[in-house]
């Protein structure tokens, strides 16, 4: 298991949340699904739980009215020093900041931001709270890319983040949706997840493949967050 306990470098991704229409469904499906289990996490935003595995925190859910127009997603989170620096930064070189920096009780300082595609990514400036706490096991967190049409996207991050630090950007077919973060999740066998989550309401929008990355299937949850998971030990 790969353990992560302190803060990360600033602009590594080091957290994952859910905005869902259907909390309560949404909890029943990861919980099955990756084996996860839900404890109480901020209120800043709403009703928020935190989705743990063996103990170790590994992602977030968070609850949206119905009909609030905002897409059931998952957005990754990337560790910063300061969120109210690099939100102005943000600002600087073109993308938008559309929630936040606000204060996340104890746990930490957050802001919801998006970069000149569109792509919708968050802020976390850890305090009590610095992420998840494991990586590349079955039902944790293993990467995050971006797909986006902009070539050059990668500048963006480095000028708000900094050098130094390995993002996945990936110029994507964009035919299911617009440019976004893509969360992958490690499983022991993505043929079997991908049948699973079919069984529990769920959609396979690309059947299991082999890539250059390992085996890989894209999902929907039965609320619609998209979602990608990865055979365990993939390379990264």
């Amino acid at each position: 298991m790969t353990a992560v306990q302190a803060r990360l470098a600033q602009g590594t991704p080091c957290w994952v949340s859910l905005m869902t229409d259907d909390l309560e469904g949404a909890k029943t499906f990861y919980r099955t699904l990756l084996g996860w289990e839900f404890g109480p996490g901020p209120s800043q935003l709403g009703l928020y739980v935190r989705a743990t595995l063996n103990g170790a925190k590994v992602a977030g859910l968070g609850d949206q009215p119905l009909g609030s127009g905002h897409p059931v997603e998952w957005t990754t989170y990337f560790a910063v020093d300061q969120a109210d620096d690099v939100a102005q930064r943000i600002r600087e070189c073109g993308g938008t900041v559309a929630v936040g920096p606000l204060q996340a009780a104890d746990a930490g300082r957050l802001a919801i931001a998006s970069d000149v595609s569109g792509a919708v990514f968050g802020l976390w400036q850890g305090d009590q709270h610095h992420g998840w706490d494991a990586m590349n096991v079955p039902g944790a967190p293993a990467w995050a890319e971006l797909l986006t049409p902009d070539q050059e996207a990668g500048f963006f991050y480095d000028m708000v983040f900094g050098t130094g630090v390995e993002r996945t950007v990936r110029p994507g077919d964009l035919r299911d949706g617009p440019a976004r973060w893509r969360v992958h999740f490690a499983v022991a066998d993505p043929d079997l997840t991908a049948a699973q989550a079919e069984r529990l309401g769920g959609r396979v929008l690309v059947a299991p493949h082999d890539t250059e990355r390992g085996r890989v299937a894209r999902l929907a949850d039965p609320q619609g967050g998209r979602f990608s998971v990865v055979a365990v030990g993939a390379a990264l």
